[in-house]
């Protein structure tokens, strides 16, 4: 077993790890979009190792961003290559992505371990992205093991998740996790059908999948107690509260009923919050919109949320505004499959979010395309878009 060093010192620099229950889910995607979204605001933004497992959709998102070439290494007799953290730190970024956060380098490497690297950028004074699968968390590893039957051999300390500014959990949900493996899109095709019957069963993946939601929440704990130790603030904060953002798009159905399940684990109240600007207006003001809106606000009611309706002069601004009075800790946002074009020209109201609410833990759930009003009687209900 890993010895877990002592949590490093917080710099100015920060870090921000996408955590998911298996491959696939979609943590490196997501985190180039939100990579993207940074260069369009003016940031300098570099990748220092990525690995797009021979995606189409990730690769596409890969060619605009500058890449720092991997430094070759020499071991028996071969070259084998790594990030070369020498070149990163030369070049000085502003943001850098590592991806692949467990791997163990290899031998001849200045550190054993990658998060070790990503350590030593953070001191350097460079964010960091970076993203990882919950069974690497080295307090789990057991756990897996049992589960899934396998062993997990790379593993990251408890303490370097401890010291993320901010976690973002990318789900989703197991039918189209199973979906994705068999078209071929996550491993090569000889490795399916024993992916599905090992590490991929539907039981396993349900259970990576609440080990990763309640490791965020745990650690959004654990950072907001530390927080008010260093400062003297009296411990017993607020009761922790979750949100969904809720909109009259097909598929908010899987947001309330991952909000709801939230909450219960938690035991804790949840809202289900629509911000209402001129642009929602605009863009949901058929009568078909306003019928779908009205039953999942009506949905939320029965599952137990406060439905709440705020205004403002754009959505995140709202959604941000509701939050910060009301002490939100978790919040649940749908992420539909969108182009490029419109993620770095129309904005991402979850990198907003992200800069403004860094102390609270964010779900992203891929919306499907639910049938609107009846959907939850006939129980009917679509496989969700790509993240």
């Amino acid at each position: 077993m890993m010895t877990e060093p002592a949590a490093p010192q917080k710099t100015s620099a920060r870090l921000r790890v996408y955590i998911g229950a298996a491959a696939g889910v979609g943590k490196t995607y997501r985190m180039l979009q939100d990579a993207h979204m940074l260069v369009r605001q003016g940031e300098d933004v570099v990748i220092g190792l990525i690995e797009t497992h021979g995606r189409a959709e990730t690769e596409a998102l890969v060619k605009d961003l500058e890449i720092i070439p991997l430094k070759e290494i020499a071991y028996k007799s071969v070259k084998l290559r790594e990030m070369d953290i020498d070149a990163i730190r030369a070049r000085r970024p502003k943001t850098v992505i590592v991806d692949e956060l467990a791997h163990t380098n290899v031998p001849g490497s200045r550190n054993r371990k990658r998060y070790e690297d990503v350590l030593e950028l953070l001191d350097a004074g460079i964010n960091v992205m970076t993203a990882v699968n919950i069974q690497h968390l080295e307090t789990l590893n057991d756990a897996v093991s049992r589960s899934a039957g396998t062993s997990i051999r790379e593993t990251i300390p408890d303490s370097f998740l401890r010291r993320a500014d901010e976690i973002v959990n990318v789900d989703v949900p197991i039918d189209e996790l199973r979906t994705r493996l068999k078209a071929g899109k996550i491993y090569p095709p000889e490795k399916v059908e024993q992916a599905l019957a090992n590490f991929f069963r539907k039981g396993n993946l349900t259970m990576l999948r609440e080990l990763a939601l309640r490791t965020t929440a745990e650690q959004v704990g654990v950072a907001a107690s530390e927080y008010r130790q260093q400062q003297g603030l009296e411990q017993a904060p607020l009761p922790e509260k979750v949100m969904v953002a809720l909109s009259s798009r097909p598929g908010t159905i899987r947001l309330l009923r991952t909000g709801a399940r939230i909450a219960g684990r938690l035991a804790t109240n949840w809202y289900a919050v629509y911000a209402e600007t001129d642009e929602s207006k605009r863009r949901h003001g058929d009568e078909e919109s306003k019928t779908r809106l009205e039953e999942y606000k009506r949905m939320a009611r029965e599952l137990g949320a406060h439905v709440v309706t705020v205004k403002g002069k754009n959505t995140a601004d709202a959604l941000i505004n509701f939050a910060k009075k009301e002490n939100i800790s978790h919040v649940v946002f749908g992420q539909s499959a969108r182009t490029r074009f419109e993620i770095l020209f129309r904005g991402s109201i979850l990198n907003r979010f992200l800069a403004e609410m860094r102390d609270t833990t964010v779900q992203v759930v891929p919306m499907s395309r639910d049938k609107g009003p009846g959907h939850r009687v006939q129980g009917a209900e679509h496989r969700a878009q790509k993240t």
